[in-house]
């Protein structure tokens, strides 16, 4: 019996001629795009008669929205955007510009640090996808706009962007005064951009400043990362805690996985190899972790419930009778390791690239993918906001949905 030919996504160089392979396919990508199409297409005009961003769903299953203020905003419009690129739906499209151009007042967001996942989300896939000339011109002015916005939060002297204003810890006893989030690292991007649509460097010259102190703070020795760390006025570190992980010891999930991805998008914005070893080393904690479960879906944090790690919280009140999965941690390592995986070479770039596609194609299966007219019309179920603030426990989020897409379109643009 004849066996199949795998064919790698490698190039080989043989007596000085180079080979280039064709990608393996990947039918479950087409698929997860033709439901996500119709699922959001539902999800839509259920946004529209609330009139707001969709966030995720209550206890009763029923959408819950937010304005153009909360952080989350800019994922919704920012899925529409993949879809489009994808199945050239036009009211998909229509959708997409309607609540992009919602969020134009957006662009003036300082109090609180995400205005790049805002706006970037949003306007930079709009800019990416959309072949409006008129439009893409007006969308870079907002981006622009936004991004000196960001700038407002960047004290020089401590060399980072302040993610929260003066904010309490879990302790009862600690008060942040400049508490930065690993979260901030993916803000970073837009002002990457910025620099090079105006050729000003100042931009990527705060993003630059503000990677290397968080690869400088947020990491522990065995490359796990701290959620909060608050600086003084000189730019010290004082306090290494967290806000929505179990223990400031303990590893939170989706902070690992921001900083596998900011880490990532640093180095392909800077090519700057201490970037890329950052983001290394990151994935690999991440990948290789003993509590990591076989399917790939962390828990909410790695060290949850686990001896040598203390909460300054008392979780029994939420009654869980289970460690909760978060597949919006998982959605953002996948479509990271997508990119990870083509900064580097062999048997390496191979292990990001299989790790990817197997938490894809698991994301893309009936444990998480929701059917047609379910999960209050988002695609993932089981993620985790903040079990700290018995907050969004094991239901959709908006941006699980949007690092799913990304994730499932980079993997089907690998060349």
């Amino acid at each position: 019996m004849k066996r199949k030919m795998l064919i790698p996504l490698l190039g080989l160089t043989v007596a000085g001629l180079t080979l280039s392979f064709i990608p393996i396919k990947m039918p479950f990508i087409k698929k997860s795009f033709e439901a996500s199409e119709k699922q959001y297409t539902y999800l839509a005009k259920e946004a529209d008669k609330l009139r707001n961003f969709p966030r995720t769903i209550n206890k009763k299953g029923e959408l819950v929205v937010t304005s153009e203020w909360d952080w989350t905003g800019g994922f919704f419009p920012g899925s529409l955007w993949y879809i489009y690129n994808k199945t050239g739906d036009e009211g998909i499209k229509n959708e997409a510009i309607k609540w992009t151009e919602a969020l134009e007042k957006a662009k003036n967001l300082d109090q609180h640090h995400d205005i790049g996942f805002v706006m970037y989300c949003s306007y930079g896939n709009a800019i990416k996808y959309l072949k409006d000339p008129k439009k893409v011109e007006a969308y870079k002015d907002i981006i622009i706009h936004a991004a000196n916005t960001a700038l407002k939060r960047y004290n020089p002297k401590v060399g980072l962007i302040k993610s929260w204003n003066k904010k309490k810890s879990w302790d009862g006893k600690t008060t942040w005064q400049y508490p930065v989030i690993i979260d901030n690292m993916l803000n970073l991007e837009m002002l990457c951009y910025v620099s090079d649509i105006t050729g000003d460097p100042k931009f990527r010259n705060v993003a630059i400043s503000h990677a290397t102190k968080t690869m400088q703070n947020h990491f522990r020795p065995d490359h796990s990362t701290y959620h909060v760390v608050d600086y003084d006025e000189n730019g010290k570190a004082i306090h290494r805690q967290t806000n929505q992980g179990y223990a400031d010891n303990s590893t939170w999930a989706r902070g690992q996985a921001w900083a596998i991805y900011g880490f990532t998008m640093m180095y392909k914005e800077t090519k700057k190899k201490e970037f890329l070893e950052t983001a290394k080393a990151a994935a690999s904690f991440y990948m290789n972790h003993k509590n990591l479960p076989k399917d790939k879906i962390p828990y909410w944090d790695f060290n949850a419930q686990q001896e040598g790690y203390k909460s300054d919280l008392d979780f029994a009140y939420l009654k869980l009778d289970y460690i909760p999965r978060d597949a919006s941690a998982a959605a953002v390592v996948a479509s990271a390791l997508v990119d990870l995986s083509t900064f580097t070479t062999g048997k390496e770039s191979r292990s990001y690239l299989n790790f990817a596609k197997s938490t894809l194609k698991t994301l893309s299966g009936p444990a998480y993918f929701a059917d047609y007219g379910t999960n209050g019309g988002f695609l993932l179920k089981h993620s985790v906001g903040s079990i700290p603030h018995n907050s969004e426990i094991d239901v959709p989020l908006a941006y699980a949905d949007y690092y799913y897409l990304e994730g499932l379109t980079r993997l089907s643009e690998l060349k």
